[in-house]
């Protein structure tokens, strides 16, 4: 794929990984056209001002400033909806577990031409045994209503059509998930495996409760969007 890449982050109290993931995203687009839209969720940590920085010593960086949390989800939507010029978007993390390296290999997969979404598969030892229990059933419970990737995240490369389904889905329909949202376009979808990271620096801003409140409502809303 050689057309304009847009790839989207949201960002939450990420202010000590920011720099190295604009770095090596920058490496690993070497020879692309690529904007970094980076979505500052009401960061409580100086988010807003590395990420001012970026965008200042780098006119491929853009930040997008949302004053009032509204959670991962809504914060990637409003990043795709900011990048309306690109031949595909890419989401991931800030933190660094998503690695950056691994986008133009979603990007080739995607260029292809028989997917409208390439996820990056979740493989390696970046979470608690616990967490990998209970994510990888709610996964494979979601996979089962809507017939994503068992392995299917918020890592993921798209085309024009799935952006517009997606937000479509989160903004008119309340979809809980951008992933799930991709389901909407009803397009065949695919993953490849991608070792991730452990955190470098900080912990997820969700708790055990509203993780599995999260968890619920995304099933729930699979459930009725899958009849």
């Amino acid at each position: 794929m050689t057309g304009p890449v847009a790839v989207v982050v949201p960002v939450y109290g990420n202010a000590p990984t920011l720099e190295e993931l604009a770095g090596r995203l920058a490496t690993a687009l070497a020879g692309r056209e690529w904007r970094l839209r980076l979505v500052v969720d009401a960061s409580p940590d100086d988010s807003l001002a590395v990420a001012g920085a970026l965008a200042a010593a780098d006119p491929r960086v853009a930040v997008t400033h949302l004053p009032v949390n509204v959670g991962q989800h809504r914060a990637l939507a409003r990043g795709l909806a900011d990048e309306p010029d690109a031949d595909a978007w890419v989401c991931l993390d800030a933190d660094l577990q998503d690695p950056p390296e691994a986008v133009p290999s979603l990007l080739e997969r995607l260029a292809a031409g028989d997917v409208g979404a390439v996820f990056a598969g979740r493989r390696g030892d970046y979470e608690s045994r616990a967490r990998r229990i209970t994510g990888g059933l709610h996964r494979r419970v979601a996979a089962r209503l809507t017939g994503l990737p068992p392995d299917a995240g918020a890592f993921f490369a798209m085309d024009a059509a799935v952006r517009a389904a997606v937000l479509t889905a989160v903004t008119a329909t309340s979809a809980p998930s951008v992933v799930l949202a991709v389901a909407r376009a009803r397009v065949p979808v695919t993953s490849l495996p991608v070792a991730r990271d452990r955190r470098p620096v900080g912990r997820s801003a969700w708790s055990p409760a509203a993780r599995a409140r999260q968890s619920a409502r995304s099933l729930l809303w699979a459930a009725r969007a899958g009849r």
